[in-house]
């Protein structure tokens, strides 16, 4: 498993509309070869986000980094304009350890 995440500081007072943006904005990951899940995720201190991607392996996302479907995604890049402290910081993780969740047993 590989991750991928922004971190965003977002301006006081701007922090709906950038939940907004996000809402509103089109996802180009479905079907994507090696894409997991996405998530947004807003921290405990005022303008502090994350977007948390999950996929197969570090090649998949670097596959789609190359893509046409990563230009169309982040050509929706510009609405953040006005609403961000500075640009995202990326950061990149190879899983070491994996735990999932047990299935519920059948009755």
């Amino acid at each position: 498993m590989f991750i991928a995440m922004n971190h965003f500081k977002v301006a006081a007072g701007k922090e709906a509309q950038f939940e907004q943006t996000w809402r509103e904005r089109t996802s180009y990951l479905q079907g994507v070869p090696g894409f997991v899940r996405f998530a947004l995720l807003r921290g405990d201190q005022p303008g502090d986000y994350i977007s948390h991607s999950t996929w197969t392996d570090r090649d998949a996302f670097i596959a789609w980094t190359k893509s046409e479907s990563f230009v169309a995604g982040h050509r929706q890049g510009p609405s953040l304009m006005g609403v961000l402290e500075g640009p995202p910081v990326v950061a990149l993780y190879d899983a070491v350890i994996e735990e999932h969740a047990a299935e519920a047993a059948a009755p």
